[in-house]
């Protein structure tokens, strides 16, 4: 016990209540660290009693951060980088990037780097956009691939610079037996989304780009929560009865596509996700040079700064959105 009545702090369960908070899922967190769940949450219950605050809110489908475990994230991200480069140096050839859950479009960067720097190894982890600026500030990561608004540059003012990659464009994602057509109407049936809504624990920046859709529209969405995983998606889907449109990032409708459901451009104008690169202030290092460099020769290959669109539907994105540096 230390001299005012607390265990002191064991840097191993700190290690791993990051993992949790980059992951707000308990099994997959316990995967990543190779543990058992049960073994993982009585560690995050003990890190718990020695801070003496609850650090994260867990019921049976999600968990998030209470407010002073997302003040203690922070802290504990600057600890585990001291005690980083307290133990060893960093290597000149690995690179530390993320990706946001299952969407594709870092995954593709990362794809055409490693084929152009076949001798740099990518450290990857999967983060959402506020995590990844916050790692990469925290010199946790040196590149990151996130949405931009005026929020986030108000909340994180300097020490990093960013530029447009790509404006991912959302398809309507109809049901199985469903005729295929190029186009449909925003108003023709209830639109859904996999994601959880304004007032709950998760709402997230991919959520307030959804509210932003409906305030603009009118178009009232049905929050369906966020059930992970691709396949778990597509199984809702595919067992739905009712008739209605699933509003869905192209990384994931043209998967659904493959799986045989018939996707459909919005008629009367055109959402696009719009992600950005992010990198720290100063002179980059050549490996982040190199994958800047490749970012940008992929998203001119691909054409993600023009996305198609149905006729003359107009792009949109949320007025908050910063599309340029």
């Amino acid at each position: 016990m230390t001299d005012h009545g607390r265990s002191a702090l064991d840097l191993e369960r700190i290690r791993r209540f990051v993992v949790v908070a980059d992951e707000l899922h308990f099994g997959r967190a316990a995967t990543k660290l190779f543990i058992s769940q049960p073994a993982l949450s009585k560690q995050i219950r003990r890190l718990e009693a020695d801070v003496g605050a609850p650090l994260l809110v867990r019921d049976s489908r999600h968990v998030a951060l209470t407010p002073r475990g997302e003040r203690f994230l922070h802290h504990a991200r600057q600890l585990l980088a001291t005690a980083d480069q307290m133990l060893r140096e960093p290597a000149p050839d690995h690179l530390r990037i993320a990706h946001i859950f299952e969407l594709d479009t870092s995954r593709v960067v990362a794809d055409a780097f490693v084929a152009a720097h076949p001798g740099v190894r990518l450290v990857q982890s999967q983060m959402d956009s506020a995590r990844q600026l916050g790692a990469l500030l925290e010199d946790h990561l040196d590149v990151a691939v996130l949405r931009v608004t005026t929020a986030l540059k108000a909340d994180f003012p300097a020490g990093w610079r960013h530029a447009l990659l790509r404006l991912e464009p959302f398809w309507l994602v109809g049901r199985p037996g469903d005729p295929s057509r190029p186009a449909a109407s925003v108003h023709e049936r209830p639109l859904e989304v996999f994601a959880d809504g304004p007032g709950t624990a998760l709402y997230n920046v991919h959520g307030r780009y959804l509210s932003s859709w409906e305030q603009h529209t009118g178009v009232a969405l049905r929050w369906l929560g966020n059930p992970g995983t691709f396949d778990t998606c597509h199984a809702a889907v595919s067992r739905a009865r009712d008739s209605a449109f699933l509003l869905e990032f192209d990384s994931y409708a043209r998967r659904y596509a493959d799986r045989g459901l018939p996707i459909h451009r919005p008629r009367e104008l055109q959402p696009v996700y719009p992600w950005s690169l992010a990198w720290r202030d100063g002179e980059p290092p050549e490996t982040v040079q190199a994958y800047l460099r490749i970012a940008r020769e992929t998203a001119e290959q691909r054409g993600w700064l023009h996305p198609e669109r149905a006729d003359t539907a107009p792009l949109w994105v949320p007025p908050e959105d910063l599309t340029t540096a």
